[in-house]
């Protein structure tokens, strides 16, 4: 399982910041989603590494939901 932030509505935000006002606090909104983690090469573990370290981010691996192993 994976999370990460939420794609959410302006509508869904706007709630959010009305809530926050209320209680006087900031709140993150947070999605699960059911993946399965790839399996990487060295290769590849190093290309991914690399791209990680010149954006600042992590990057995960997951398979495709179609592809089954």
């Amino acid at each position: 399982m994976l999370s990460s932030l939420s794609k959410l509505t302006d509508e869904q935000l706007k709630e959010i910041r009305v809530l926050e006002k209320s209680i006087g606090k900031t709140l993150l909104s947070y999605s699960s989603y059911d993946v399965v983690a790839e399996n990487l090469t060295e290769e590849e573990l190093g290309k991914v590494h690399e791209l990680e370290k010149m954006l600042g981010t992590v990057l995960v691996a997951v398979r495709e939901p179609f592809r089954q192993e």
